[in-house]
């Protein structure tokens, strides 16, 4: 089978089968501005990376982005001329910016950052739960161009007494009684120099499903809040009680918001800063290597919400840990590659691990999490292989 091996991740005549229960996937090409995709569901679009793409660089491709949408109704173009921002709400002066204003105007602002859906890798949940049923590849890394979020409230002048700010984008539900999806964060946060307003990713302009012509930027945080096709900014003087933030996106209040299946009286709270994660990106489940023979291992790692410090590869189902080797270091919230060089002595099965560790010291957990909405899964991964 070779180093990449066709087990778990079977690919047959354009279907990919993942390795869960209800598996199949389509690889599909026809959306626009998108390359071969596996199909999650249509309307709303759900578009997942297939995984060898994470191989090939730090830097996901545009056109292998994935899509993730709330609501049905998305706009299949958007005119940059007649386009506006708008700022609102408890602030000095309310303004519209032109898509041209803001690039012109404003200090220009690059972060890299991985975009990761809460639910990412959903589909591992034992039990299962209901919900889009991803494999690991719900996540992306962009090098993100715009300005940054602060700029823009200053311009229009934050007034004394702000809590939160509400963003919105262009999509609407199908029925009117459809709750508008809308995210906040807390004045402070959506003020930290790092929250941004993005019109560019990977040196090009958002791709359409990505968000065209805007999108909000969250470092460090969990996709839900990086609204797309942002057009409203609302300054808030008492805390937001919409739909997506006091029903929605809620998790456990506890350490990797972990409860017990059936447990109840939790406290819940909105879903917010990512953990740090690890994944092998060249070599599968049921991989066979060739005894005595050197291989490079590899793969790609992020820190969460803070840099990443280290990567710990075991070849022993987890009885000894040593670094790997990591890659350029393209800022705090980007993927980073690392590798190890190994050679196999003996032969038969062998199940290696990968653990990544932040510099908060927050390490990935031995045990897979879960909760009811199938969210944060940032267990150890493993893969098992043969040496023949």
């Amino acid at each position: 089978m070779g180093l990449f091996g066709t087990s778990a991740w079977a690919a047959m005549a354009g279907t990919l089968e993942l390795p869960f229960v209800n598996g199949r996937r389509d690889r599909v090409t026809n959306f626009p501005q998108k390359g071969a995709m596996l199909l999650q569901r249509t309307r709303p679009p759900l578009l997942e990376t297939p995984f060898e793409v994470f191989d090939n660089g730090v830097f996901t491709p545009n056109d292998r982005f994935y899509v993730r949408w709330h609501l049905a109704n998305i706009p299949t173009e958007v005119d940059p001329a007649t386009f506006r921002l708008n700022i609102r709400g408890h602030v000095g002066r309310p303004i519209q910016l032109t898509l041209d204003e803001l690039v012109r105007d404003f200090k220009p602002f690059e972060i890299a950052a991985v975009n990761q859906c809460s639910g990412n890798s959903r589909g591992f949940f034992s039990p299962r739960v209901p919900g889009g049923e991803w494999a690991n590849g719900a996540m992306g890394n962009a090098l993100w161009t715009g300005v940054r979020l602060k700029d823009v409230l200053d311009r229009a002048g934050v007034k004394a007494g702000a809590l939160q700010v509400r963003f919105n984008g262009l999509d609407t539900g199908v029925v009117p009684q459809t709750p508008d999806f809308m995210k906040s964060l807390d004045i402070d946060h959506a003020r930290d120099g790092e929250v941004m307003i993005a019109y560019a990713m990977n040196g090009a302009l958002l791709p359409l499903l990505n968000g065209f012509p805007l999108r909000l930027v969250v470092p460090g945080w969990y996709a839900t809040y990086w609204v797309k096709m942002l057009n409203d900014i609302e300054v808030l003087d008492k805390p937001d009680d919409n739909f997506w933030t006091t029903k929605a996106y809620l998790i456990p209040d506890t350490p990797f918001a972990n409860i017990v299946p059936g447990q109840k009286d939790v406290k819940m709270v909105p879903i917010n800063r990512m953990l740090p994660r690890s994944f092998f990106t060249n070599v599968q489940d049921g991989a066979v290597l060739r005894l005595g023979q050197t291989t490079i291992v590899r793969g790609i790692a992020f820190g969460g919400d803070t840099a990443l410090a280290k990567v710990l590869f075991s070849a022993d189902s987890g009885r000894h840990w040593k670094e790997a080797r990591l890659g350029a270091d393209h800022g705090k919230y980007s993927f980073r590659q690392w590798e190890v060089p190994l050679r196999l002595s003996s032969s038969g099965p062998h199940k290696w691990m990968i653990k990544a560790v932040n510099s908060a010291g927050s390490a990935q957990p031995d045990h897979a999490n879960w909760n009811g909405a199938g969210f944060m899964r940032n267990v150890i991964e493993s893969v098992s292989v043969q040496a023949a």
